[in-house]
C-alpha cells in the first residue's frame, strides 16, 4: 500500500530564511516565560503552587470569574544614573499571565492564597458533595 506525502519545502535553500537564521544569531527573539506550575490533588482540595522567586504578594493578581482562575503579575522598574554628562536610564517590564478552568467541583467561595519563599500557593477546596464517599452496603429486603 503506497501512501502519498505532499512536501511544501522549496526544493532549493531560500536566501531570506539564512537571513533570518544569520539576525536571530546576532540579535535572538524575546522569548516570554511563565512561572513553573504544580498542581496537586488529594481528596479534599486541589492545590496550585506556582514558582515566582523575587516577587512580593502585593505584585500578584489573582481572581476566579465563572470556572477560570487567573493568576497575573505586571512589574515595572525603572531606573536612571547621571554621571557627568551622560545620563543612562534603564527600564524592565515582567508580566505574566496564567489561566485555569476549574471543575465544576471547586467552592470557589473558599479559595485561600498563601506567598512564602518565592512560591504563590492556592488551595482549591473540593464541595462536599465532591468528596468521595465511603461505601455503603445496601440490604437487601
Amino acid at each position: 500500500m503506497a501512501t502519498l506525502v505532499r512536501n511544501f519545502a522549496p526544493s532549493f535553500p531560500s536566501l531570506l530564511a539564512n537571513i533570518f537564521n544569520e539576525f536571530e544569531q546576532v540579535a535572538p527573539t524575546h522569548q516570554q516565560s511563565f512561572p513553573a506550575v504544580n498542581v496537586l490533588e488529594n481528596q479534599d482540595y486541589f492545590k496550585i503552587e506556582l514558582a515566582a522567586p523575587g516577587l512580593k504578594k502585593e505584585d500578584f493578581k489573582v481572581n476566579i470569574h465563572e470556572n477560570t482562575l487567573t493568576i497575573s503579575t505586571e512589574n515595572k522598574i525603572e531606573t536612571a544614573e547621571t554621571v557627568g554628562k551622560y545620563t543612562r536610564k534603564e527600564f524592565n517590564y515582567t508580566s505574566f499571565k496564567r489561566s485555569f478552568t476549574l471543575p465544576k467541583s471547586i467552592d470557589g467561595e473558599k479559595i485561600v492564597a498563601t506567598y512564602n519563599d518565592g512560591v504563590l500557593g492556592l488551595e482549591l477546596p473540593k464541595k462536599e458533595e465532591a468528596k468521595p464517599k465511603e461505601p455503603r452496603l445496601i440490604e437487601i429486603a
